[in-house]
């Protein structure tokens, strides 16, 4: 990892659970007075939710499909650049996507608003990026090459259908039909610039329902974590040097399927996460104060 200027990033399609990471991070930033820039993937998307609800329903007119998975729904080349200049120079700038009414009253937008660009906080240690495209590389752009550390995060794939019927009927009113003409839409865009990800990544975090999912169409409510495990793939030993044993101490009901592969009740993962990142943070830290 990058002595400097580091980068995190967490990549996962939408409703993976990046946030987890993102949540675990935050309790290892605050107990080890890490001082992260924190970057919302969502805020690199080209327009705003009215904007963009007009050019899908253009291109479907058209016969084609642009979603929030490609490069026609997204600045891959600002995402580039932030990430470029950061490793290079500590400097950046961003803006948020306003999800809902409580971020909408502190940026004083209404939901669905993208914010102004504005550089990102001084003297950080790190930068901390969640979203769809922390390990993106296509024929033009390479974000992944200044990632130090690449985290994926992705259900196995009934699970995200499940879980993405789910939140666009609670809770953006659509019918289940609409939500899974959305999934055909943008499978494209999934299969070319979401799953290649996943590859290079130096760990994924993948959770597997233990309830019988084998319709995603059909009406149901999401599985729980109590439900589910969480499969933990460790894919970069030279990056993270994981303690398995340790692992297995601390989180009763968890149990190595391969070597470099841990199994772990879905309501330990957070918990998990600490436990693996923790180290990370420390040598990071002990190498920045020399």
């Amino acid at each position: 990892m990058s002595e400097e200027h580091p980068i995190i990033a967490v990549t996962g399609s939408s409703g993976a659970g990046t946030t987890n990471v993102k949540t675990a991070f935050e309790h290892i930033c605050q107990r080890e007075s890490i001082k992260a820039a924190m970057l919302e993937g969502d805020s690199y998307h080209r327009y705003d939710r009215v904007e963009m609800k007009k050019v899908v329903e253009a291109a479907k007119e058209e016969g084609k499909s642009v979603t929030h998975f490609g490069p026609e729904g997204n600045l891959f080349e600002e995402l580039e650049t932030i990430f470029r200049e950061y490793s290079n120079t500590r400097t950046g700038r961003r803006r948020f996507y306003v999800h809902n009414e409580e971020e909408a009253v502190i940026h004083k937008m209404p939901p669905g608003s993208i914010t102004d660009w504005a550089p990102i906080p001084k003297d950080t240690d790190v930068l901390f990026y969640e979203g769809l495209h922390g390990g993106l590389i296509t024929d033009k752009i390479n974000v992944a090459k200044y990632v130090d550390l690449l985290i994926g995060v992705v259900p196995i794939i009934n699970l995200e259908w499940i879980q993405k019927i789910h939140r666009d009927r609670l809770e953006r009113g659509h019918s289940a039909e609409a939500a899974t003409q959305a999934i055909l839409g943008r499978m494209h865009d999934y299969v070319h610039y979401i799953v290649p990800q996943f590859s290079r990544t130096d760990i994924n975090f993948q959770r597997v329902p233990t309830v019988d999912t084998s319709d995603p169409f059909a009406e149901r409510d999401v599985p729980s974590n109590d439900e589910s495990f969480s499969v933990v793939h460790v894919r970069n030993h030279k990056k993270l040097d994981v303690d398995f044993p340790f692992l297995l101490k601390m989180l009763d009901g968890s149990f190595m399927s391969t070597p470099d592969t841990i199994v772990i009740p879905g309501g330990k993962k957070i918990f998990a996460m600490e436990l693996i990142f923790t180290p990370i943070a420390e040598q990071l830290m002990a190498s920045r104060r020399g």
